[in-house]
């Protein structure tokens, strides 16, 4: 299968990349290299250097004639969306649009979309965690062109016939990761640990996420090629990890000596986001295989 995968030079999505190529896909990659990085680019994938805002985006599907787009690139700072939310907008749905126009236009099969979980549903106090049905609730405007995005997916799978799958990511973490995202606090953590520095917490520290490993995110990206279609799957592990649980374990796996600075709470900051991903479990079989202590040591140990 041929697969066009938007952002491939980022975190998460050159994990899927590297796993597209290892099970035998053909893959092409198109990314600005904004916040991307080139050593994360797959070598036996074709590299695009381009932006998804690009009226002449056209081109390389033309070319490249994907049978699949995974798609991943967009503004994921969802503190600098909140600063530039017009930016945000410009690159996150009016560069989706670009580009489901130009899928349409080049008969393309089906899109894969990462949209999110962390941020799309808001505060979550159901004890069994958010399912896909949950009340929605984005606060940033990172987390409304997300929502946006998968609505514009149903346009044109109504309009135009071309079918889709969104993934709604927990707090991914894992090997490539930066600090822009939902889970970056890990990658924050990670950083001030190697330089012998204290992290700082904000808050009481309690708050909790649910965080995913890169890979079996990709495990669930490689499911959604052949299943799924018009449907929106949550892609989290279930459990809700403290910012104090993260901590610990990093100390205790590092055998780090220091210790964490408390500050005020970061406003709008949720006290609890956690996914209920059972309708990826039955519909197409994915289990999260990576907890977050092996994640952790996977992360460090591709760190070093």
């Amino acid at each position: 299968m041929k697969i066009l995968v938007t952002g491939g030079a980022g975190f998460i999505a050159s994990n899927i990349v590297d796993l597209f190529i290892k099970e035998g896909h053909e893959v092409a990659i198109i990314d600005n290299l904004t916040t991307g990085k080139k050593e994360n680019l797959n070598p036996k994938a074709k590299f695009y250097n381009a932006d998804i805002r690009d009226k002449n985006l056209i081109k390389i599907l033309e070319e490249f004639k994907p049978d699949i787009i995974d798609h991943h690139a967009a503004q994921i700072d969802v503190r600098k969306s909140c600063t530039d939310p017009l930016y945000t907008e410009e690159v996150n749905v009016i560069g989706t649009i670009n580009l489901l126009e130009a899928a349409v236009k080049t008969k393309i099969k089906k899109v894969i979309f990462a949209s999110t979980g962390g941020a799309i549903y808001g505060e979550i106090k159901d004890e069994n965690g958010a399912d896909e049905n949950h009340k929605q609730d984005p606060i940033s405007p990172y987390a409304i062109t997300k929502r946006s995005v998968e609505m514009f997916l149903y346009f044109y799978k109504v309009t135009y016939g071309l079918n889709y799958t969104v993934l709604r990511y927990g707090n991914v973490f894992g090997p490539r990761q930066d600090p822009l995202g939902e889970a970056g606090v890990i990658a924050i953590f990670i950083g001030k640990i190697a330089k012998g520095e204290n992290s700082t917490i904000y808050g009481d520290g309690e708050q909790l996420r649910d965080y995913v490993y890169v890979e079996d995110v990709a495990q669930a990206n490689l499911l959604a090629l052949n299943k799924g279609e018009g449907e929106i799957f949550n892609v989290g592990s279930g459990v809700g990890t403290s910012v104090n649980t993260l901590f610990k374990h990093l100390k205790e796996i590092t055998q780090f000596m220091g210790t964490a600075v408390y500050a005020p709470p970061r406003a709008g900051e949720l006290t609890r986001s956690v996914l209920n991903a059972e309708k990826i479990h039955k519909e197409l079989g994915w289990q999260p295989k990576v907890d977050i202590e092996e994640g952790l040591r996977l992360t460090l140990k591709s760190n070093a």
